[in-house]
């Protein structure tokens, strides 16, 4: 049976293989498709495709795994064959039933069926037992007493020099399949024993250097019980089940390249009928989020969420949760591509693709947040509602199939609310919303003013008083007057109780854990926040399931906590910002708060967006005396311009110390920004002084840009407002001097054998990865630059330092 993809005919195209939202998209021309177009031409395996989707039942699936689904079940569909779902189970430790269950469901729900193609590796034990006794038998194996941390310290050798053998490596045939037996029996510990492949001991890739094979673990399976207290390792099982299942091309992702010449060790080795071929491609990664199951592990573990679907995670049960589509997660892995190059995929384009899809899938309704009540006094008390009519799509929005269409009616009362932040007593230049003697348009309504302002005796507003202009019903201001604001609204008697959650990403740092910070500290403390809302009567018995655009808020999905009366809500992303089209074009242009090295630093986007027609609105007087003076980007002097605290401390630099005008500028449009957002703060606790001595380490080399970061948190955080006292307490002076060095690189290139073999077979993208990993080991402190000529002088080649 081939593959099947499941839904609608929009959804009836190959997601990554053919655009999902064209009909008549071809297959695409990437190295994937180019090698498997080339076999089929070629007539190997017969013309079939077989591929397979390996998941090991460990944790619930996330994005990550999204994009591997839609390569395997993929190809498989554009060359007409089949892609099979295999359990990888044969980790007795970590795996359990509830997660086979919860991968079947989100590959179902993605959009994919397997048919009858569903397999589990542990349903294979016996033959991986009879393969290991046949590699004993041929001379390729052999039972080793050390244990994996011995062989790994006194034997495997390093990068630069050869291994040593066991001293059980030459013990007889008979005498290794007696062992190999009593192990399958009990008779020894966990780690007593292990069968290794018999390969060479001096190979460059280590994990050709007698790799285990089979090891002992006297832990039930879930699905075998007790049967067994040996089980095969990956590197052993996988790539034989490969085989057992007639796949053709096994597709992983790059970090089992370094796998791949022990993978065909062991088809050769074991002489197994059918020969499948291993391919890699570069796995997704995501800004403001963490793709590995060990991590995610330990957020539900430790109660930082609130389980695998929890909407602020990554899982695929988080993101439909929180209200996302299986089209848009197609979309977007369609977006991304297909490649070799190792990248990291910005937030921002997944929150892009979601928006998309959901604008005509979303009816839009009426909701406020954080209520303030207005009573429009020209309305008498006690009469009926005025009954509006209003529709749930705007002009030129089609709705998709099944998706509500049509009209509602919304009940005008004398008490309405409104939202608190439509609201300002002392309104700033250029406001558009209610303010006192304003007017404003109420959706689908009318025209009011704003007369009196109701306060309490603490001073707080607790209430607008307004009249209405009768002849602007349907929210049309009467000819020769102009209303340039429009706000969502909803009746206080008629309006229904929602409870709302308000998801925001998990993560404050693009990043997390970057340059050995504690991951968990980039938690982002502001990821949840719950309200008590009120909707529009049309919300009151929303089903779970349900999605609707709440006006100028966002896109709101209903929970499955959701009661008849008592509807919950998900924010799934917030409305398109406009800003996207200044961020954009100032990218092109290599405008410092769009640049990947802002993002990564924490860059922000300007605080005020430009009107929501989506035009770019024009600099600011200010602004625009900012760029010609002082050459600042557009976005740079929009930033500072409108940010109080920002503005004060470049006038301040300005004065004190203008030659480091411009480095200060970029530092306050972006990391300073950031954190203004990030903690929502009204003012900074230190000013020019402190700033232009932070650039100042910055620019002499006494701190890398990412320490930079970490400096400026503590200048915020912290009683210590001065940089260099904080960089000499906490040691964080920059390491640019080789000697220094060295001993670190050396360290890291012993501990990363496979990255390194990888390099030497030609693959230019590891340096990267090890120049991570020797800032990691330098808690951020080596000189990039110099940790790349340094890695290239012990590694050879001419590659570029990234």
């Amino acid at each position: 049976m081939g593959v099947k993809l499941l839904g609608s005919r929009k959804q009836l195209v190959s997601p990554i293989l053919a655009h999902p939202m064209s009909e008549n998209a071809s297959a695409p021309h990437d190295f994937i498709h180019e090698m498997i177009r080339a076999d089929v031409a070629a007539g190997k395996h017969g013309g079939k495709v077989v591929t397979r989707f390996p998941p090991e039942p460990n944790g619930f699936l996330h994005i990550g795994h999204a994009k591997a689904i839609c390569i395997d079940f993929g190809v498989a569909k554009d060359f007409g064959g089949r892609c099979h779902l295999r359990m990888d189970d044969t980790n007795p430790t970590t795996e359990d039933e509830s997660y086979v269950q919860a991968i079947a469901r989100d590959v179902r729900w993605l959009g994919f069926e397997w048919g009858t193609h569903m397999y589990y590796a542990s349903d294979a034990f016996e033959r991986y037992y009879e393969l290991g006794q046949k590699l004993i038998r041929l001379g390729r194996a052999y039972v080793c007493d050390l244990s994996e941390e011995e062989f790994s310290k006194n034997y495997r050798g390093t990068i630069t020099e050869p291994g040593k053998e066991s001293p059980y490596r030459k013990r007889s045939v008979v005498e290794n399949l007696d062992l190999f037996e009593r192990m399958r029996k009990g008779e020894f510990k966990d780690g007593e024993k292990v069968l290794r492949a018999r390969i060479d001991m001096s190979s460059p890739n280590m994990k050709m250097r007698d790799p285990p094979l089979v090891r002992i673990k006297h832990t039930r399976h879930y699905r075998a019980g007790n049967a067994w207290c040996i089980y095969p390792l990956y590197d052993f099982a996988h790539c034989l089940e490969d085989s057992f299942e007639g796949v053709t091309h096994s597709l992983c992702t790059l970090e089992f390249e370094s796998a791949r010449e022990l993978y065909d060790w062991v088809i050769r080795a074991t002489e197994v009928p059918h020969v499948p071929k291993q391919t890699e491609f570069a796995r997704l990664n995501l800004t403001y989020t963490v793709m590995s199951k060990r991590l995610l592990k330990a957020l539900v573990d430790g109660h930082f969420v609130r389980g695998w679907d929890d909407p602020r995670m990554p899982t695929l049960a988080g993101l439909r949760r929180r209200g996302v589509t299986p089209e848009a997660i197609r979309e977007f892995c369609y977006r991304i591509g297909v490649s070799r190059n190792l990248s990291t995929v910005e937030m921002e384009l997944l929150e892009h693709t979601v928006r998309e899809d959901l604008d005509s899938r979303a009816p839009r309704a009426m909701a406020i947040l954080r209520p303030l009540k207005v009573v429009i006094e020209s309305i008498a008390e006690g009469a009926p509602p005025e009954m509006l009519p209003a529709p749930f799509w705007p002009a030129g929005t089609t709705p998709a199939p099944g998706v509500k269409a049509g009209m509602r009616e919304l009940p005008l009362t004398r008490d309405i609310y409104i939202e608190r932040e439509d609201f300002a007593e002392t309104p700033p230049k250029g406001w558009r919303r209610l303010a006192p003697g304003c007017e404003v348009r109420l959706f689908y309504a009318y025209v009011i003013t704003c007369t009196k302002v109701v306060k309490n005796e603490a001073g707080d507003i607790i209430e607008l008083r307004a009249i209405h202009d009768p002849s602007t019903r349907g929210g049309v201001p009467t000819p020769g007057k102009r209303v340039d604001g429009t706000i969502q609204w909803v009746s206080a008697t008629h309006g229904k109780k929602a409870e709302v959650r308000l998801y925001d990403r998990l993560f404050r740092a693009p990043l997390p854990g970057e340059n050995g910070r504690d991951w968990l500290g980039d938690l982002n403390p502001h990821s949840l926040e719950i309200v008590e809302a009120v909707v529009e009567p049309a919300l009151a018995d929303a089903a779970p399931g349900d999605r609707y655009q709440f006006t100028r808020l966002g896109y709101f999905f209903a929970d499955d906590d959701s009661k008849p009366g008592a509807s919950v809500f998900n924010r799934t992303v917030m409305l398109k910002d406009s800003w996207a089209k200044v961020i954009a074009k100032e990218k092109d242009s290599g405008a410092p708060p769009s640049s990947p090295k802002a993002k990564a630093e924490g860059g922000s986007r300007p605080s005020k967006p430009p009107p929501r027609d989506g035009t770019v609105p024009e600099l600011s007087s200010d602004a625009k005396a900012l760029v010609a003076s002082h050459g600042l980007s557009e976005t740079e002097a929009r930033v500072i311009s409108q940010e109080p605290a920002l503005k004060a401390i470049f006038k301040d630099t300005l004065r004190d110390c203008p030659a480091m005008l411009k480095p200060v500028a970029s530092l306050l449009a972006n990391d300073v920004l950031g954190e203004l957002h990030a903690r929502k703060l009204e003012a900074l606790p230190f000013g020019a002084k402190e700033t232009v001595e932070l650039v100042a380490l910055v620019s002499d080399g006494r701190i890398s840009t990412k320490q930079r970061k970490e400096v400026l948190v503590a200048m915020i955080d912290g009683c210590v407002r001065s940089p260099l006292a904080i960089v000499t307490a906490g040691g964080m002076k920059q390491i640019a001097d080789a000697d220094a060095l060295g001993p670190i690189v050396d360290q890291v290139l012993a501990a990363s054998a496979d990255a390194v073999a990888r390099y030497r077979a030609g693959n230019a993208n590891v340096m990267g990865a090890l120049v991570g990993l020797v800032m990691k080991a330098s808690k951020g402190q080596a000189n990039p630059k110099l940790v790349c000529e340094l890695l290239k002088q012990k590694l050879g080649g001419a590659t570029p330092c990234p």
